[in-house]
């Protein structure tokens, strides 16, 4: 092959990089790839490093030895973060969002690529520290929003189910009482989804009193797992009831919904404000 300019193979060295998030890929293989020196593919490396942690777009995480090599971390920047929030709160903040019960539609936004990438960066970044093997969800607004948590760190994403699954094998079932609605559901997670000991995110997409929430980290401890986080998109402060969880970290708060006056006010939780 040609030899490359060296713009041209740190280019092509960041998208084999970005392409393969949280994945360890060894210097010898991009040395082949590019016919370079591993010394040559060092010194790009050690450029396209400063050059992300100016911009804030992710940071390049290095392994020495003989199995070692470098990992691309997908991150956003808290300026970032900020903005983004800040102007979903805004897209959330219409009266057109209001549906009774006082809550606000979120689906088209839950679906939405643009929408979920920097989110799933938000929590990832929030919850990277506590190093969880899985992230959990439950059906089925918040599998989107998990998914994208879970590209982000690397790991897999496990689904609790409102009602058992004959493709998913014996299942462990408890009953909760839903925070919003008072009433006593089900949920669900096959026994081989999990193994004990290891650490959990957990990740939902609206949280009104925290029933469902509540419900999710009672069957973990079914599990024996260990429950490092829990992250939350949007959670309620219409009414004055404290919530059934307490540890938690939510990247929207409902201010005030009034369906009568055609009223929605969402904003960024303190930490992104």
């Amino acid at each position: 092959m040609n030899k490359m300019k060296r713009a041209e193979r740190m280019v092509a060295t960041m998208q084999i990089l970005m392409s393969k998030p949280n994945m360890l890929i060894p210097l010898t293989v991009l040395a082949e790839r590019f016919g370079a020196a591993k010394s040559t593919v060092s010194e790009d490396l050690l450029a396209l490093k400063e050059s992300l942690k100016s911009t804030g777009q992710g940071r390049l995480e290095t392994v020495s030895g003989a199995a070692g090599g470098v990992r691309y971390i997908p991150e956003i920047s808290q300026q970032e973060a900020h903005d983004f929030l800040k102007e979903l709160a805004e897209r959330l903040s219409t009266k057109e969002r209001i549906l009774p019960g006082s809550f606000l539609y979120m689906t088209d936004l839950l679906y939405d690529p643009n929408v979920l990438g920097p989110l799933g960066l938000i929590f990832a970044g929030a919850f990277r520290e506590k190093k969880p093997d899985f992230v959990v969800t439950i059906e089925t607004k918040g599998i989107p929003l998990a998914l994208v948590t879970a590209g982000a760190l690397g790991i897999p994403m496990v689904i609790i189910r409102h009602g058992n699954k004959v493709t998913e094998g014996s299942a462990v079932s408890i009953n909760y009482v839903s925070g919003s609605s008072k009433r006593i559901q089900s949920m669900s997670l096959g026994r081989r989804a999990l193994e004990s000991g290891k650490r959990v995110l957990i990740i939902d997409d609206f949280m009104k009193a925290g029933g469902t929430s509540l419900g999710m980290i009672n069957l973990m401890q079914e599990f024996e797992v260990n429950v490092v986080g829990l992250g939350i998109l949007m959670e309620s402060q219409t009414d004055n009831e404290p919530k059934l969880v307490q540890d938690y970290l939510s990247l929207l708060q409902l201010k005030e919904i009034d369906p009568a006056q055609g009223l929605a006010l969402v904003a960024p939780s303190p930490e992104f404000s």
